[in-house]
């Protein structure tokens, strides 16, 4: 009897030591695994307690265990000195686990609370029941009918409605703060509001909101911090990949010169910072200093080129040169629409549809017609816009000329510009100039957006693009130089071919495409000159003789994987995978194939950054307006490929602002109604990259082209005449 008391007194103490021995083991494998540990060394100190030495910068850690370790490799200062030589992925790990960590912790705290608030609540309606509710069941029915809608225990309709009233009050109580504040409606579209909302209703009752003072200071100073780490991650792929500077120079309503600075490489777009050139454009010095701190930002070895749509005002490329960088100006679309007969075209066009949209019967009668679709519809860049526009005028010219004809318009001919819009829809040489301008345009603008992909590095098709709008554009004036040429010396002049004619020879699409290679000689020169550009020494002499290797299908180049995925892989992802045998060769080609060939990024609505140099109404310092402007861009830029751009809200002011030129008129703006317009975009002007590249440029560019009648060519560049 004894011995069994003693067994049994033995076996809670047995199980108690092997629920510590389990909790032991559990720590330390927890302990090992931890991804902190990989970064320190353990040692021991002159007392015997245990002690971490940072393999970045060497410094002893000492207490605290592994969160004192990612305190010290996150950079937060406070507990542990921040490490000054950690690497900026370790930094943005760390802080990512510290983040999770605390928000663990913040929902095991509400959930305790959420479950003593359920309990008490409970507690609260069992007693009610047993007050009021307590009788005899009278049929043997299941208790759920029995107890009756009047039965405090069972939701009632009432109580249904209560709550829905209760979900109203608070959509109310955040429209009241969108009318008030006067935010936009789009605002509520920010992939940033519902996670708001989230937060706000997860951390429970009593949650107060920051105030002006940490909204200003604190928490942007925290915001900045947290794209900065975004921004460090894409700093990482600059090394591999290279990146493009794209700065667009623009002038404010104040004539100011102001240039914004961007950064693309294939992971992502970054907002560098905003800065007022105005006191230094007319400086070469200067501006040369201003291009030598961006790049400096960036990394010297980590830019491959420059890419600009706005250099009028300094010859932006003498001075580049001068820092060793390759640059892009690409202005096509602006110079084409600056061209005598484009832009007269183009000022008639836009009374027509001025005229159309400013007065209610003619849009309502013209809606009415079978098939209707709206003139107006924008497109990527507000130059893409003006030749989109020509064409949907062009599809809508027999509903335009049937309108002016009809009774109904004979008593609009008292009203606005209708008699000048009457002669130019029933002028056949404006419709004549329309559709060649048309049909010169529309290859060009495809090309253009394939440039414009900022999913896709698009480089590498840009040559055979630009050979092809060329060729073409010659076949459709039937070789006549002086109705060519004008158009084509702008192609010329807009692209400088080295860095094309490199991503063109690299591009296996067209590399082993034998029958339709362009075998030129600035083809390979172009190559030849880059890689001296880029490489220096030996590098110079190994990739120059390596070159026939990849031209020839050489060693992992020749495999029947490489050969069936030539059409199917991006350029620099194909590289990637097949060119490790030439590792030099390997990395010059990802460096060229990897760039944009646009500042398409740069496309944007700049009226926020006016206020960062102006000084009337600034409420935020000079920096923190910058901080915000930096927090606020980058984000959008993150933002930008989640959200499907294909839609077009008729109030958005970012899209007004590239359709104004053709809806309203200059001394009645802001009359123009824009709720009822209804401007899709078609899906033909955004529909995706087919799966070859190569396939892309060669069917979309070519078929545009339809050879012109010897009418309609002696017709173009006629003045045209409003007289009907």
């Amino acid at each position: 009897m004894q011995l069994d008391m003693e067994s049994r007194e033995e076996q809670p103490s047995q199980a108690q030591s092997q629920a510590q021995s389990h909790s032991s083991v559990q720590s330390n494998v927890r302990t090992k695994t931890d991804i902190a540990w990989e970064h320190v060394t353990q040692v021991v100190d002159e007392k015997g307690k245990k002690a971490w030495i940072c393999n970045f910068c060497q410094k002893v850690i000492g207490g605290g265990g592994i969160n004192r370790v990612k305190k010290h490799l996150a950079g937060i200062k406070g507990e542990v000195v921040a490490c000054s030589k950690v690497s900026p992925e370790v930094r943005f790990t760390m802080q990512g686990k510290l983040k999770e960590t605390a928000q663990k912790e913040k929902e095991k705290r509400t959930t305790s609370v959420t479950i003593l608030d359920d309990d008490e609540e409970m507690e609260e309606i069992e007693m009610s029941t047993v007050k009021k509710g307590k009788r005899k069941s009278t049929s043997n029915l299941h208790p759920f009918f029995t107890k009756g809608i009047n039965d405090p225990s069972q939701p009632t309709i009432k109580s249904a409605m209560q709550s829905k009233a209760k979900i109203h009050d608070v959509d109310l109580a955040i429209a009241m703060w969108f009318y008030d504040a006067c935010i936009p409606m789009n605002a509520c579209n920010s992939p940033f509001f519902q996670l708001m909302v989230d937060k706000i209703a997860s951390i429970g009752y009593g949650y107060k909101a920051p105030n002006y003072h940490a909204l200003r200071v604190n928490l942007l100073t925290d915001a900045k911090k947290s794209v900065s780490l975004i921004i460090d991650s894409l700093r990482s792929q600059w090394v591999d990949t290279g990146c493009t500077i794209m700065s667009d120079g623009w002038r404010d309503v104040s004539q100011r010169h102001l240039i914004n600075f961007l950064v693309y490489c294939p992971k992502g777009i970054s907002f560098l910072k905003s800065v007022d050139a105005s006191d230094i454009e007319s400086n070469a010095t200067n501006l040369c200093n201003l291009f030598a701190e961006i790049v400096e930002m960036v990394g010297e070895k980590n830019v491959v080129q420059m890419v600009t749509d706005n250099a009028a005002n300094y010859k932006l490329a003498d001075i580049l040169l001068l820092l060793g960088l390759h640059v892009q100006r690409i202005v096509l679309i602006l110079y084409l629409s600056e061209l005598d007969n484009v832009k007269s075209l183009v000022n008639l066009a836009s009374r027509v549809t001025i005229f159309v949209y400013n007065h209610k019967w003619p849009l309502n009668w013209l809606r009415k017609r079978p098939g209707w679709k709206e003139i107006i519809r924008p497109g990527a860049t507000r130059f893409g816009t003006v030749f989109i526009s020509l064409q949907s005028l062009y599809d809508h010219k027999e509903d335009l000329q049937a309108m002016v004809i009809s009774n109904e318009f004979k008593k609009m001919l008292k009203v606005g510009n209708a008699v000048e819009c009457k002669q130019i829809v029933l002028n056949e040489i404006f419709w004549k100039n329309c559709l060649i301008t048309v049909k010169v345009m529309t290859p060009l603008l495809k090309l253009l957006r394939l440039c414009d992909s900022d999913e896709k590095p698009a480089i590498g098709y840009v040559y055979e693009g630009m050979r092809r709008a060329r060729r073409g554009i010659k076949e459709l004036f039937k070789k006549k130089k002086e109705l060519y040429r004008p158009y084509t010396n702008i192609i010329d002049s807009c692209w400088d071919r080295i860095i094309y004619c490199a991503a063109y020879w690299l591009n296996p699409v067209f590399q082993y495409d034998h029958a339709n290679l362009c075998k030129k000689n600035e083809v390979f020169q172009g190559v030849l000159e880059m890689v001296e550009k880029t490489f220096k020494g030996d590098d110079v002499l190994n990739i120059t003789l390596n070159l026939g290797r990849f031209r020839d299908a050489e060693g992992t180049f020749g495999r029947s994987s490489a050969v069936a995925s030539r059409n199917l892989t991006r350029p620099d992802e194909w590289w990637k995978l097949f060119g490790g045998d030439i590792p030099v060769l390997q990395k010059f080609a990802i460096r060229i194939l990897s760039q944009t060939a646009s500042s398409s990024g740069c496309e944007r609505n700049w009226s926020v950054f006016e206020r960062i140099h102006t000084k009337r109404r600034n409420r935020l310092e000079h920096q923190r307006l910058n901080d915000l402007v930096f927090v606020h861009y980058n984000l959008r830029l993150q933002n930008r490929l989640k959200v499907d751009m294909r839609s077009y809200d008729p109030v958005d002011y970012e899209n007004i602002d590239k359709t104004g030129f053709w809806v309203v008129e200059e001394e009645r703006e802001g009359e123009l109604n824009y709720d009822d317009l209804e401007n899709m975009l078609d899906e033909q002007e955004h529909e995706p990259a087919s799966e070859s590249q190569g396939d892309h440029v060669d069917h979309e560019v070519d078929s545009e082209f339809q050879l012109l009648s010897d009418r309609e060519i002696d017709a173009y560049n006629t003045p045209i005449s409003q007289d009907p």
